[in-house]
C-alpha cells in the first residue's frame, strides 16, 4: 500500500504543471473604475507584455505568452458606447482578455502592424481582465489603449 501511495505522489509531482490563469489574481499593472464617456480618452497603460504561460490553452483562439495574472484591471460601467482595448508596441502583441461575462476574448494583429485590438460593441458592465502577450515567448514594453473612440 505504501508503495501505492508513493507512486501515486511521484506521479503527482512529476506531471506537468497545471495551467493556472487566474483572473482573480491582483493584477501587475493595476486597475482602475471607468465610466461611459471616461476622460482621458484613450486611458493609457505602459507595461511589459508578454511572460512565461502560454495563452493557447485557454478556450477560443488565444496564442501568446501572458503572465499568469492579468495585466490590467479595468472595471467598467457601460453606457452606449463600444468599449475597446488595442495594443501598441515594437513587438508582435496579443490580447487575451477575460470579460464579464466570464468569456475569453483573443486577438493577434488587427490593429495592423502586429498590434492587437478587441472591440466590445455593447459592453457589458463589470470587469475585464486583460492580458497582453507577445508572439514568440520573450517579454517586451508596450502600452495598452482602453478607448471608447472605435
Amino acid at each position: 500500500m505504501k508503495k501505492i501511495m508513493l507512486l501515486a505522489v511521484a506521479s503527482l509531482m512529476m506531471a506537468g504543471p497545471a495551467f493556472a490563469q487566474s483572473a482573480h489574481m491582483t493584477a501587475n499593472y493595476g486597475e482602475i473604475r471607468l465610466s461611459a464617456g471616461f476622460n482621458p480618452d484613450p486611458y493609457r497603460v505602459e507595461m511589459h507584455a508578454g511572460g512565461g504561460v502560454n495563452g493557447a490553452h485557454l478556450p477560443g483562439s488565444c496564442i501568446g505568452s501572458i503572465s499568469e495574472a492579468p495585466d490590467f484591471e479595468v472595471t467598467y460601467s457601460a453606457g452606449s458606447l463600444p468599449l475597446v482595448f488595442r495594443t501598441v508596441s515594437r513587438a508582435d502583441t496579443t490580447l487575451i482578455i477575460n470579460g464579464p461575462d466570464g468569456r475569453w476574448y483573443c486577438d493577434d494583429d488587427s490593429f495592423g502592424d502586429g498590434d492587437a485590438e478587441v472591440r466590445f460593441n455593447r459592453p457589458q458592465s463589470g470587469t475585464y481582465d486583460v492580458w497582453v502577450g507577445v508572439f514568440g515567448g520573450e517579454t517586451a514594453p508596450a502600452t495598452l489603449l482602453i478607448t471608447e473612440t472605435p
